[in-house]
């Protein structure tokens, strides 16, 4: 089975925060979990280097678009990396072979049809003298009233096109722009209804997408689908391919999502296969973002498929988490409430990072960081539960028995739970429920620790040689099946279990444990002094402008 997995890509215009990695992380979970069971995966992402949002932060500071995307670009490579992110490939959108495959893309659709001229009017402001990109223009939102950018709001989620914000202000200089007619490119969005009717109600019938990506795309289809714009008077990005148009670029909402595409030919060049097994109605494919870009997941990429007929390579798992607010107040950037990436990772372990925000996750509502709940989970769960049942049954072995593992009958009725819990978890996980998986991991755990307790091996082991041999055998046969099962979740914490155990190659299935000697035991987790709760907190409000 090929299974691909394509996770959103991040804007190059400031650092990842918590609330990135919350939507993000369900792809490599996906990825880790696939591999393990033998399947032909490829896990694909990069920086969005094109489009606006750079724009503003290059004018901002003062510099070259390049140098906020290189900037950007590479600290996002760092940081998926420290939190163990298993990218087959992560590339960005300023990258020649991107440009290209967009470009092959839009003469392909320009050649079927479905893209067609037309003129429009178009935002311009007479201070800065040019037409504005959508999100350079600001506003309230028609449908509920909120503050929002000209090309979509945040708040209710409409697609919106900046003629249709009211109050509209310039986001370079604050004055109200003016419309001017100019000729555009138009992608004949209208056509696909019936299609993706269709393709919407199938999704929902097989139960693979997420409640919101279900209701968001039943909305936008009941509203009726128009066409959209698919050029766009642009500084940086990918060029029209047409004649006399070369200076305008490709909409941003074409040229992303094409990025899932481009970056598996990419990947393929690189290694010298073929991608193709990736691209059709074989494959299983998970889309994993945030709820903020589920139509362009869910409407606007699968009618680009079809229109450059591949729509046998639709996705079938839609992941869409809701937000993750911060301290009970929703994330922002501009006023600096946020929990940075790589501030984080500098003062704790990424499995800590990780673990929070699968077990947190916001899958089917809004989820709350906090400092208290995250150094409290971590050292009642990670610390406590696992790392605690860890540590002192290997401590145990290490100090009875010199560290060799006794060979004994494992305990029966906890080799059957272990067995079953592969597939319990793997159905979980392959259906979306990360947070349900590692809770049903976390409940073992517990049961494990009450199954030490009870056995109490320390005095086992002076009035019953043989019942501490089977409770220590037990207990190792356990770690080295959670060292596999929390393998996608918590990688860098599985690879010390598997080092200390010196197993082989983790696989998605049942391991029984043979003579073992163990490598030096040390702890899997610190305790962190809930001291820093507070330090936290008061370091969140001294850097942010929030009041």
């Amino acid at each position: 089975m090929a299974v691909f997995i394509g996770g959103a890509w991040p804007y190059a215009n400031g650092s990842l925060h918590l609330g990135h990695i919350a939507a993000l992380l369900p792809g490599d979970i996906l990825a880790r979990y696939y591999r393990l069971k033998g399947e032909k995966v490829l896990y694909v992402s990069g920086s969005d280097c094109n489009g606006t949002p750079i724009s503003i932060r290059a004018n901002a500071e003062g510099v070259s678009v390049k140098e906020i995307a290189d900037r950007f670009h590479t600290e996002f490579v760092v940081s998926f990396l420290r939190l163990g992110f298993s990218y087959d490939l992560y590339t960005r959108t300023d990258g020649s072979f991107h440009h290209e495959v967009v470009r092959e893309v839009f003469l392909k659709l320009l050649d079927n049809g479905f893209i067609y001229k037309k003129d429009v009017e178009q935002t311009y402001c007479e201070f800065d003298e040019r037409f504005l990109p959508d999100r350079f223009v600001e506003g309230i939102c028609p449908n509920c009233g909120s503050q929002a950018r000209g090309d979509q709001c945040d708040n209710c989620g409409s697609i919106l096109d900046p003629l249709d914000l009211f109050n509209r202000t310039c986001k370079l200089c604050g004055n109200e722009p003016t419309v001017r007619k100019t000729e555009h490119f138009y992608f004949k969005l209208s056509a696909f209804q019936a299609e993706l009717d269709q393709y919407v109600a199938s999704a929902k019938a097989a139960g693979r997408w997420r409640e919101n990506a279900i209701h968001q795309s039943e909305r936008y289809l009941r509203e009726g689908l128009r066409d959209r714009a698919a050029s766009r008077d642009l500084a940086n990005g990918v060029g029209i391919p047409v004649r006399g148009y070369e200076e305008k670029k490709v909409y941003v909402w074409i040229e992303a999502v094409t990025g899932y595409y481009s970056a598996s030919q990419e990947w393929a060049a690189l290694n010298r296969t073929n991608f193709a097994e990736f691209w059709n109605e074989e494959t299983v494919a998970y889309y994993v973002h945030g709820k903020d870009n589920i139509p362009f997941h869910t409407i606007i990429w699968p009618a680009i498929l079809m229109g450059i007929n591949k729509e046998k390579a639709m996705p079938t798992h839609v992941i869409s988490n809701e937000y993750l607010t911060l301290e009970k107040r929703k994330l922002s950037t501009s006023q600096n409430w946020a929990v940075w990436v790589p501030d984080i990772l500098d003062r704790y372990h990424p499995d800590s990072v990780r673990y929070f925000l699968t077990a947190n996750a916001p899958e089917s509502r809004d989820a709350d960081f906090s400092w208290r709940e995250f150094i409290y989970s971590h050292n009642s769960e990670l610390l406590g539960a696992y790392g605690n049942f860890v540590n002192r049954t290997l401590k145990f072995i290490e100090k009875s028995y010199g560290g060799v593992v006794p060979s004994a009958e494992i305990n029966m009725e906890l080799k059957r739970d272990v067995a079953e819990l592969y597939s319990i978890i793997g159905k979980k996980i392959e259906n979306g429920h990360f947070k349900e998986a590692i809770e049903t991991i976390f409940n073992f755990i517990r049961q494990a620790n009450k199954y030490f307790d009870d056995e109490k091996p320390w005095i086992q082991v002076k009035e019953d040689e043989a019942a501490c041999e089977r409770t220590m055998a037990t207990c190792t046969y356990i770690i080295a099946n959670l060292s596999q099962l929390l393998s996608p979740f918590l990688p860098f914490s599985s690879e010390d279990v598997q080092a200390i155990l010196k197993l082989k190659k983790p696989e998605w299935k049942e391991i029984e444990i043979e003579s073992l000697t163990l490598a030096s035991v040390k702890p899997l987790f610190d305790r962190i002094d809930t001291g820093q709760i507070e330090t936290e907190v008061e370091r969140l409000v001294r850097q942010s402008s929030v009041k």
